[in-house]
C-alpha cells in the first residue's frame, strides 16, 4: 500500500539528504522555528521570481529579442514570465502525488532542487545572436521548471501557523509568511541596482545580469536545509497529523470543495493584481516612457519594499482588531481608489513615479499581508492542506501571472487608464468573493 504523509519512504537517491536533515530534528519544533522556516522558504521563492521579473525588463528584450522593438521584446519576455504561473497548479498536483508516495521531505527536496537548477540554468542562457531561437526555447523550459517547482514547494507551514494561532492573533500569524515577498524583492532589486551602477551597459548585458541567478541557487540551498529540518521532524509531522494537514488528490478537492478553492482565489485577487503592478510593471513603463534612471527606480522600489514589510506587520495588528476579511475588503476599496490615481501619477514625471511606487508598496503590504488563506478556513480539515495550495495557485494565475503583460500591452495601446480598469477588475472580484463567502457563512 502506498505510504501517506512524511512517513512514506524517500525516493531513491534522496535518503542521504533527508537523513541529514532528520539528524538535526531531535528536539520539538517550536512556533518560532516554524515562523522562521516560513519566512526563509517564502523569501527564497520570491527572490527567484523577482530576479526573473526584473530581468524581463533589463535583460531579456535585448538578449533574446533584438529583432523586436523595446516594447514588443518586453511583452514577449512578460509572456514567458507568465508561464510559471500557468505551470504552478500542475506542479501542485504532481507534488501532492509525490508526497503521498514518498513523503513530504522528498517532495520538498525535489521541488527546491528543480527551482534551483532552473534558476541557475538561466544564468548560463546563451543569447539569440549566438544560437537563435534555441535560446528562447531554453528560457521557456526553464521558466516552466520554476513554476512546477514553486507548485511543489508547498509545505503546509502557513496553514499550520494559522490553525495553531490563538483566536485573537490569527491575523498576526497569517502575515508571517507574507514577509518573504518584500525580503525577496529587496535582495533582488539591490543586486540589480548594484550591478547597473557598477558596470557599463555592455558589461551588464554580457555577463553582469547572470550573477543574481547564481545567488538565487545559493539561497535555495540554504532554504532547502532550513525547511527540511522542520518537515522531516517527528514533532512537525505529529502536528500536521493532528490538524489533518495531509495531501489529497487535486481532482478530489476540486470535486468536493472546488467552490472554496475559487472563493479563496478571487478573495485575494485585488491584492495579487497589485503585486506585479507595483513591482515589475512600473519598472517596464518607466524604462520606456520616462527619463528616470533605472538604478534610481530600483532604489525607490527598495525603499517601497521596506515600507511594505512594515505595512505587512501593521496588517497583522489591524486584522486582529477589525477582522481579516473586513481589512481585506477595506484594502480592496483603497486599491480601487489608488487605481484612479495611476494614470495621473505615472504621467507626472519623476515625482509622480516615485509617489506611485511608494504608495503602491504600502497598499500592497497592507492588503497582501492578509491575502493568503483569508477564506481557506472554509475548507474541511481533510482538504485544507491541498485546498490552500490550489487557492494560492489560482490567485497567482488569475491576479498576478499576466499582470505585467496585460498592463504594459493595454497601457501602450490605450493609455494608462487601461491599467486602472485592469486593477479595478481585481477589486470587483475580491469584493464579490468576500460577499459570497459571507452569505455562505450566514446560510451555514
Amino acid at each position: 500500500m502506498v505510504g501517506q504523509g512524511s512517513a512514506a519512504l524517500p525516493a531513491p537517491g534522496m535518503e542521504s539528504l533527508v537523513s541529514l536533515a532528520r539528524a538535526h530534528t531531535d528536539e520539538d519544533v517550536t512556533p518560532g522555528e516554524i515562523a522562521v522556516g516560513v519566512i526563509i522558504g517564502r523569501s527564497s521563492e520570491y527572490f527567484d521570481f523577482f530576479v526573473f521579473g526584473i530581468a524581463c525588463v533589463l535583460v531579456f528584450p535585448s538578449l533574446l529579442f533584438p529583432y523586436l522593438s523595446r516594447l514588443d521584446g518586453t511583452l514577449m519576455a512578460f509572456a514567458i514570465f507568465s508561464l510559471a504561473f500557468v505551470a504552478r497548479p500542475i506542479g501542485t498536483a504532481l507534488s501532492m502525488a509525490v508526497q503521498r508516495r514518498w513523503g513530504r521531505g522528498t517532495k520538498l527536496t525535489l521541488a527546491l532542487f528543480l527551482l534551483g537548477v532552473s534558476t541557475a540554468g538561466i544564468a548560463f542562457l546563451p543569447s539569440y545572436a549566438s544560437v537563435g531561437n534555441i535560446a528562447i526555447v531554453a528560457l521557456v523550459l526553464l521558466r516552466i521548471g520554476q513554476g512546477l517547482a514553486l507548485g511543489g514547494s508547498w509545505d503546509g507551514l502557513p496553514s499550520l501557523l494559522a490553525m495553531s494561532a490563538p483566536e485573537d492573533r490569527r491575523g498576526w500569524f497569517a502575515m508571517i509568511g507574507q514577509l518573504g515577498a518584500p525580503v525577496g524583492f529587496v535582495l533582488a532589486a539591490s543586486l540589480f541596482a548594484y550591478l547597473l551602477a557598477s558596470l557599463s551597459t555592455t558589461e551588464f548585458l554580457n555577463w553582469g545580469w547572470r550573477y543574481p541567478f547564481f545567488v538565487a541557487f545559493a539561497i535555495n540551498v540554504v532554504a532547502l536545509f532550513a525547511r527540511l529540518r522542520l518537515v522531516v521532524g517527528q514533532s512537525y509531522t505529529e502536528l500536521l497529523q493532528q490538524r489533518e494537514l495531509q495531501p489529497v488528490p487535486v481532482s478530489q478537492v476540486m470535486r468536493d470543495e472546488g467552490h472554496n478553492v475559487l472563493l479563496g482565489a478571487f478573495a485575494a485577487l485585488a491584492s495579487f493584481a497589485l503585486f506585479h503592478l507595483a513591482t515589475v510593471f512600473p519598472l517596464s513603463w518607466i524604462a520606456m516612457y520616462s527619463t528616470q534612471s533605472l538604478t534610481e527606480v530600483l532604489q525607490v522600489q527598495i525603499i517601497g519594499a521596506v515600507l511594505a514589510a512594515v505595512a505587512i506587520l501593521l496588517s497583522g495588528w489591524l486584522a486582529d482588531r477589525v477582522g481579516r476579511r473586513r481589512l481585506l475588503g477595506a484594502m480592496a476599496v483603497l486599491i480601487g481608489v489608488f487605481s484612479f490615481a495611476t494614470p495621473w501619477l505615472l504621467g507626472a514625471g519623476v515625482l509622480g513615479n516615485n509617489v506611485f511606487l511608494l504608495l503602491g508598496f504600502v497598499l500592497l503590504g497592507l492588503s497582501y499581508g492578509q491575502a493568503s488563506g483569508t477564506v481557506t478556513a472554509n475548507f474541511s480539515a481533510h482538504y485544507r492542506y491541498t485546498g490552500a495550495a490550489l487557492s494560492a495557485d489560482l490567485a497567482w494565475l488569475l491576479g498576478a501571472g499576466f499582470a505585467p503583460l496585460v498592463a504594459l500591452g493595454l497601457s501602450a495601446k490605450f493609455g494608462l487608464g487601461a491599467v486602472s480598469l485592469y486593477l479595478l477588475s481585481g477589486v470587483v472580484c475580491t469584493l464579490a468573493a468576500l460577499r459570497v463567502n459571507r452569505l455562505i457563512e450566514r446560510k451555514d
